[in-house]
């Protein structure tokens, strides 16, 4: 591609006089614009010619990396590979140009769709029931902890106003509690990276309303613990709250509510093969236990004795937390991915996403420092090279993996390791693809020994190599008429 030509922005490439379009005749009478309504300026759009129009638009998105052009090392975090039968099933116009206020006489498919997807995720997180309605994950966070304050003032157990977080816990966990009102009450972490039971009970008490977990946890090991952090905590009369992130190494093997959770959300982009690129559109379904249902946010849809399905909306629920029913587009991809798997191949997402990250974690352990032993789930964590002589950090490692054409994994979380370098294959990619990235690896370790100039310059193939990653993100840019 002609950098010095289409690496350019639309509005450079803009030329007064030019067009690309042409409006049809207007076949209706003038009518007269308020001119409070009227722009005092022109709308300052570039322009060009069509072909000019398309080879931009073209170009910026071969610029971009997706999970449909290469290899993302933190799959299940962010986005793993969507079936194209998810879009084709949520794009149809039987579903897609529904209106959400039209007669439910009328919309019964679709009721049915909400319907079977929350039995399903029932079934698959041990649950009672599940609602469909929040946008994405921490927005199922704050929602189920919503359900858990609204369980407390049921019983008028005013006193529950702390929920505790392992230090090792997304971000989104003590910032939800927090936005729920609650206070945050963090507790340690061992050596590997499991909580610190002894720490856990020590700050139990009446004024616990929660404890917030994720299991496998963030280095992706498994909290073998779990049944005696459960009776501490619901002895002490609060609720287990799951987050769902890393749901998938668990499909077939375990389900949340079988550990001892009250209430969880799953995100359905990590777990059910939902886009969520770019912060958006997202699902974030949460699911509760027997005893819970009744607090789950309105509406509800619900199977009627003769057979039929309705929204409806219930005085003992939380309230609203969506404008209707969430993100239904979404749900239909969730729901296409579930039923095309079918359960005996669902119950292979799990071993199979564990299978991987264990593959990889084994063939770079000579060269990458692991700092907790032991078979990992679905995701595991470097802390950095082995050789720290080098100079060579983590960033570093992630920008050099773009020359290689592959994505960068999630760097410098969790917190727990100075140069932490997280990697999550997921089940879908094939053994090819994943020697193809352990030799990527293995070649920048050895770049850093014999050369590390070349991997701390890195990325060289990229349009931008080496932005001002601080003045980025103090001072972004993000319209044409800052540049000018």
């Amino acid at each position: 591609m002609n950098r010095d030509l289409y690496g350019k922005l639309i509005f450079e490439l803009s030329h007064q006089g030019r067009r690309g379009f042409s409006l049809p005749r207007n076949e209706f009478p003038a009518y007269e614009i308020p001119a409070g309504l009227r722009r005092e300026t022109p709308l300052g759009l570039p322009q060009v010619d069509e072909p000019t129009v398309v080879r931009h638009y073209t170009n910026s998105s071969n610029n971009n990396f997706g999970v449909d052009t290469g290899f993302y090392p933190l799959g299940s975090c962010t986005m793993k590979y969507n079936p194209k039968i998810n879009d084709e099933m949520a794009a149809d116009p039987v579903m897609s140009r529904l209106h959400p206020l039209q007669p439910q006489s009328t919309t019964q498919g679709a009721l049915k769709a909400y319907y079977t997807l929350q039995q399903m995720l029932s079934e698959i997180g041990g649950m009672a029931e599940f609602t469909l309605n929040p946008f994405a994950g921490a927005h199922g966070e704050l929602t189920g902890l919503m359900t858990i304050h609204a369980y407390h003032d049921s019983r008028e157990d005013w006193a529950r106003t702390k929920v505790i977080v392992p230090d090792s816990a997304h971000g989104t966990n003590p910032a939800s509690a927090a936005v729920c009102g609650y206070e945050i009450v963090e507790v340690k972490s061992m050596a590997d990276g499991t909580v610190d039971v002894a720490d856990l009970k020590s700050k139990l008490g009446p004024d616990i309303a929660a404890m917030m977990m994720t299991n496998p946890n963030t280095v992706g090991m498994f909290e073998k613990n779990i049944p005696e952090i459960a009776k501490a905590v619901h002895d002490c009369g609060a609720l287990m709250y799951y987050d769902g992130a890393n749901l998938n190494p668990m499909l077939g093997v375990a389900r949340p509510g079988d550990m001892g959770f009250d209430v969880m959300h799953i995100n359905l982009h990590k777990t059910f093969s939902t886009p969520h690129g770019g912060g958006g559109p997202g699902s974030g379904p949460v699911g509760v236990r027997a005893g819970l249902e009744q607090f789950l946010p309105n509406p509800r849809v619900v199977k009627n004795a003769d057979g039929t399905y309705s929204a409806i909306c219930d005085d003992s629920a939380l309230g609203r937390i969506s404008s209707w029913i969430g993100n239904f587009a979404v749900d239909l991809r969730a729901l296409s991915y579930i039923l095309s798997l079918g359960a005996e191949n669902l119950k292979m997402v799990g071993p199979l996403s564990t299978l991987n990250a264990n593959y990889i974690m084994h063939a770079l352990r000579d060269l990458y420092l692991l700092p907790i032993e032991g078979p990992c789930k679905h995701e595991f964590v470097f802390d950095g090279l082995a050789d720290k002589s080098t100079g060579v950090t983590t960033l570093n490692v992630a920008k050099r993996l773009l020359d290689f054409g592959f994505h960068a994994p999630t760097i410098y979380f969790p917190l727990l390791f100075h140069e932490s370098l997280m990697i999550e294959p997921t089940e879908t990619e094939s053994r090819e693809t994943l020697d193809a990235f352990i030799a990527a690896m293995r070649q920048i370790a050895k770049e850093a020994a014999e050369t590390p100039d070349l991997v701390k310059d890195a990325p060289h193939n990229t349009p931008i190599s080496h932005p001002d990653d601080t003045e980025a993100a103090l001072h972004p840019v993000v319209t044409w008429a800052e540049l000018n």
